[in-house]
């Protein structure tokens, strides 16, 4: 037993010192690894919005960033790295601002705009006697000058008015008495989906609770703007459009207007048309002449639609991706009826090659377009989905 003891009381020094040694060369250790690596930033991360605190999502779904965001944040991540940076005093650094912003004081960030005209005197906050609640735009020619003013006519001032011009030609309109309050955007030869996606982003047109992308040749003779907007509020739809005359040449049957109601969300097509009735073109479904979108509608809408795509076609089949169950959100409204005059006058915007006529070569390169972005969202929700897969049989182990 004594032999024991001396031998145990004889080993207890080394082992201290080996603790002592093996802590001290951990903490230099870790301290070398930790200032190997360079701050992470979540803004500078590719991450699924999935991934980030609830409170960066914020800025992005109201449009907003406040203080008080800025502080949860910090409660939230103050062991993380990015903590690091933002309780550094001496310098500004807010995450929940937007994306390059993050150096302004919460405060001070202006995310949104609109398109309200405002003067060049007196006191900003007296520019505005009212604010419109609702965006029309049309993508005009000057030869449907007449068309037009027709049409406006029927939006009251609750309406802002843009005019997009593909033919360069604006002077010619400040004869008409709301022209001076319109805003025109003139660009020679493009479409209303290029325009669109250049001057309608959803931070431009947020005061707006409903955005009209029309084309300029609808007759609006049995349409009322105010009576349109209080259907599609009554019927829940996110996506809508006016029923169309059903005495004029129709392509689908989906937005035929029907006179026994106010409005339709689904229809009977060819047989072989429609392979499931919840779906477009017998369901989820308007065309793109005439759309209405809600706010939050267009800011998916906006992101759908391709930079390089400009005539829109196969855009009418995808909208029902943006709204949930799309079947009850998107919807013809039948009382509101308007006529679709036909005119080929953005065909004409052309030009000849080999023999064909301008509106040929326009006609080919919608129906090219049209393929190009049927391949794409096939292949983007391919690529989407077999990554998912990949994520969670990783996870599973």
């Amino acid at each position: 037993m004594g032999i024991l003891s001396r031998s145990a009381v004889g080993r207890k020094p080394n082992g201290t010192m080996r603790l002592i040694v093996t802590t001290f060369v951990g903490v230099v250790f870790g301290f070398l690894i930790g200032v190997s690596f360079p701050t992470l930033s979540l803004t500078k991360l590719n991450l699924s919005s999935s991934l980030l605190p609830s409170v960066v999502l914020s800025y992005n779904e109201n449009g907003k960033s406040s203080v008080s965001d800025f502080y949860s944040y910090v409660k939230k991540n103050s062991s993380s790295s990015q903590s690091q940076r933002v309780n550094d005093t001496s310098k500004i650094w807010v995450p929940t601002n937007p994306r390059g912003a993050e150096m302004l004081p919460p405060g001070i960030v202006e995310a949104e705009s609109d398109f309200y005209l405002r003067r060049l005197w007196g006191k900003p906050s007296e520019d505005l006697t009212t604010k419109p609640r609702y965006l029309v735009t049309f993508t005009v020619g000057i030869n449907q000058k007449k068309n037009i003013d027709a049409a406006v006519k029927k939006f009251s001032e609750d309406f802002t008015i843009l005019l997009f011009h593909y033919d360069g030609i604006t002077n010619e309109w400040d004869d008409l008495e709301w022209s001076k309050r319109a805003i025109h955007v003139s660009v020679r030869k493009q479409t209303k989906w290029w325009y669109a996606k250049r001057f309608l982003h959803p931070d431009i047109v947020a005061p707006y609770d409903y955005i009209f992308i029309w084309d300029e040749d609808l007759g609006v003779e049995h349409f009322d703007a105010e009576e349109y907007i209080k259907l599609v509020r009554k019927h829940g739809l996110e996506i809508s459009q006016p029923g169309l005359e059903p005495n004029k040449g129709l392509t689908w049957q989906m937005t035929k207007r029907r006179g026994d109601r106010e409005v339709h969300k689904q229809t009977e097509e060819k047989p072989g048309w429609c392979t499931d009735p919840h779906l477009p073109p017998c369901a989820a479904f308007v065309e793109i002449m005439a759309p209405v979108f809600s706010r939050s509608a267009w800011r998916c809408v906006w992101h759908m639609i391709q930079n390089d795509l400009v005539h829109g076609w196969g855009l009418d089949f995808a909208l029902r991706k943006c709204v949930e169950p799309a079947h009850e959100k998107i919807g013809v409204v039948d009382s509101q009826w308007i006529v679709h005059q036909t005119v080929p006058s953005l065909g004409n915007q052309g030009e000849s090659q080999n023999g064909k006529a301008p509106w040929q070569g326009v006609r080919e390169r919608c129906r090219k377009e049209w393929t190009m972005f049927q391949m794409r969202v096939a292949n983007a929700e391919s690529a989407y989905f077999k990554a998912m897969e990949m994520y969670n049989s990783t996870n599973s182990h």
